[in-house]
């Protein structure tokens, strides 16, 4: 497991979630956090490198239909201009580290 999906994982287990992979019919979600009623999904990548990795990260995160909050944690400088996939957040890992979730 990659150093940042440790990192993901251990942030969102100090705020008290639960941690499961979500399958999909093609693919999967890395981690599916619960705690209570609320539930979070988080893609982990290292960077968003090349156009098949920003449809396997975001497109994977596209298929669930809920309004849960949708994220794709990478260590890539923000605002790469992803319009195609709303709703889903592209945020660095240093400032998911600091999320209050």
């Amino acid at each position: 497991m990659a150093a940042g999906m440790i990192q993901n994982k251990h942030h969102l287990l100090i705020q008290g979630y639960r941690m499961n992979v979500g399958i999909l019919r093609n693919g999967e979600v890395d981690f599916v956090a619960t705690k209570g009623d609320k539930i979070i999904y988080v893609q982990a990548t290292y960077m968003l490198a090349s156009e098949e990795t920003i449809k396997r990260e975001f497109g994977n995160l596209a298929a669930i239909k809920d309004n849960y909050p949708k994220y794709v944690v990478s260590m890539d400088p923000v605002g790469s201009g992803l319009k195609e996939y709303p709703g889903i957040h592209h945020i660095r890992l240093r400032e998911f580290l600091r999320m209050d979730l």
